[in-house]
């Protein structure tokens, strides 16, 4: 144990500034710069050009936009820097299964664009919580949805995108952890309170830009530096790293040989990592969630300037949505090659010493790969890539925040207020998030658990199944009220939290220790829990709207109206 830990101990001190010092050079600092300047430029630029003195202007940029930034932005604004930290990181570990979950929103962006943006759209919504009030009535569902929004925003999606820009940042600039986070919030938060959604879009265009040429390129290096795609498949299942045992552990071989269903997406449905009728079924039922009833997502599509842009805009996306198994996840894999013993570690005094964290390295793959493979200039360009993903999605989040806030509960509270009112609550509450968001960065830095994406996943099956379920049947059944609609959320959230807390609780395990989560808890994949919760809450939905009374005929005839004007907008 001696010879293990004091070479971690030097090594620990020694690493970071060598690997930061790569950074500090003229074409790499100067690459950063001008992305910075340009950000700013084209930020400002649709600030001036953009009318931000009403609410429709600042949370919904005008309505005006057309149909390749909506594409650009809701590409961008889904993937954040934690995709390429997670992605990567997963494909490392288990290989391209997790690329699904990507592919799967092919099908979904279809059914946003073409079923649920009209509803929207003819309901005259700014938020998603507003559209259950004007088809249900009443006010708890508003505000219900808008908490739960608001606790997904901080709990996953900030959180997530956070700690996947700190690893990046503290490798590459070798930078206090606290200090590169306050800045890029403060930089990120500049444009959005000021400029609001049409700044949003327009700079997640330009970032989307930078993000796939720049992983486009490490992409070519990649596969260059390992010879081929040929020479790729044959490498990868025999990247084993060299120290396999220690810490007085019996470590299996499982735990350190690459998968042998690597390279198959429909894995097992007992033993796969990702079994294949939850990708087919759960991960359609969280991608419904996701992409057809969650703010940041929808409220790119309700700034379109008419449905053929925003359908088009919803096809831009899926093609792009193409892109991350080769962009992200398979140069995941390259790196667990190319640094076997740093990324694919799994002696926790191994996993110390290369990372700081006992669970593994893989979060490490694609920033490693970035530091250790590209030239100077590429280098910041590749690190710019990673500020525009972090940057974007915080923007997006901020804004549909802010939206949350202002609209479904700021108006609760003071029913009066003018417009100027609202937006500076809006901007305010930007601020505080932001405080919040510094605030959660500890919590995040102990529940590292191994890997992001799967984190990020099985969060969303916890809380996300229930709203698809409501929203599913808000528009396809007549019938559900806003009782039925009110408990399958209640119900839904507490079997959510009751999974999600006995796993913070408990640990979800590793391969080197086994959770001691009850099973009838944690027994199930987070993919078939998604398929239970879902159906159940559906059952509990029903179930109370034919036990009580009907919506009122007000309500029925203001949803049948929208209905007729989906149907008149499909004609046309």
């Amino acid at each position: 144990m001696a010879s293990t830990s004091s070479p971690s101990t030097m090594t620990g001190t020694s690493d970071p500034p060598e690997m930061s010092e790569r950074i500090r050079n003229a074409a790499d600092i100067s690459v950063i710069v001008i992305y910075f300047v340009v950000v700013m430029a084209v930020g400002l630029w649709a600030m001036l050009k953009n009318n931000r003195g009403t609410v429709g202007g600042f949370f919904l940029a005008g309505r005006d936009i057309v149909w390749w930034p909506i594409g650009a932005s809701l590409f961008a604004s889904n993937i954040g820097s934690g995709h390429f930290v997670g992605l990567a990181g997963t494909g490392a570990s288990s290989g391209i299964v997790i690329a699904a979950f990507e592919w799967n929103a092919l099908l979904l962006l279809l059914v946003l664009g073409w079923f649920f943006v009209p509803i929207y759209i003819k309901a005259g919504v700014m938020t998603m919580p507003e559209y259950l009030r004007k088809r249900f009535g009443g006010k708890r569902l508003q505000v219900y949805l808008s908490l739960l929004s608001l606790f997904v925003c901080v709990a996953l999606r900030i959180s997530s995108d956070i700690f996947s820009g700190a690893i990046f940042i503290k490798l590459a600039l070798g930078l206090d952890l606290y200090l590169a986070i306050f800045i890029l919030l403060a930089i990120t938060a500049i444009y959005t309170i000021t400029g609001g959604l049409a700044s949003v879009i327009y700079t997640d265009t330009l970032q989307a830009f930078i993000m796939l040429i720049g992983s486009f390129i490490l992409m070519g290096f990649a596969f260059s530096e390992v010879g081929g795609y040929e020479s790729f498949t044959e490498k990868y299942m025999n990247a084993i790293p060299s120290i396999v045992q220690g810490d007085n552990l019996t470590i299996s071989p499982t735990c350190y040989t690459p998968r042998a269903d690597s390279f198959h997406i429909f894995r097992d449905a007992v033993t796969g990592d990702i079994p294949w009728p939850g990708m087919i079924f759960g991960m359609t039922v969280v991608a419904v969630w996701y992409w057809c009833t969650d703010q940041v997502i929808v409220q790119r599509c309700l700034s379109g300037k008419d449905m053929s842009h925003v359908k088009a805009g919803c096809i831009l996306c899926g093609y792009l949505k193409l892109l991350p198994m080769f962009l992200m996840v398979m140069p995941g894999m390259i790196s667990r090659i190319l640094y076997t013993d740093k990324v694919a570690c799994v002696v926790p005094s191994e996993c110390v010493k290369h990372c700081g964290v006992e669970v593994g390295c893989s979060n490490y793959a694609y920033p490693m790969l970035v530091m250790e493979l590209m030239p100077d200039g590429l280098r910041g360009l590749m690190l710019s890539v990673m500020l525009a993903s972090l940057m974007s999605s915080l923007t997006s989040i901020f804004n549909s925040a802010s939206t949350l806030f202002t609209m479904d509960l700021y108006t609760k509270i003071r029913k009066r207020a003018s417009e100027k009112e609202l937006l500076i609550a809006g901007r305010l509450f930007i601020v505080l998030l932001i405080v919040i968001s510094i605030l959660w960065v500890p919590l995040i830095q102990v529940s590292q658990n191994g890997q992001l994406f799967h984190y990020m996943e099985s969060i969303s099956s916890y809380l996300g199944p229930p709203i698809a379920a409501v929203f599913l049947l808000a528009i396809f059944c007549k019938r559900v009220n806003e009782q039925g609609a009110f408990w399958g959320l209640i119900l839904g959230l507490v079997m959510g939290l009751i999974r999600m807390i006995a796993e913070f609780a408990y640990g979800t395990g590793s391969c080197l220790a086994a959770s001691y989560c009850p099973k009838i808890i944690c027994g199930v994949h987070y993919l078939y829990f998604a398929i239970i919760l879902f159906f159940v809450s559906i059952l509990v939905i029903l179930g109370v709207s034919l036990l009580t009374k009907p919506i009122p005929d007000v309500h029925d005839r203001e949803t049948d109206r929208f209905r007729c004007r989906r149907g008149k907008a499909r004609r046309s």
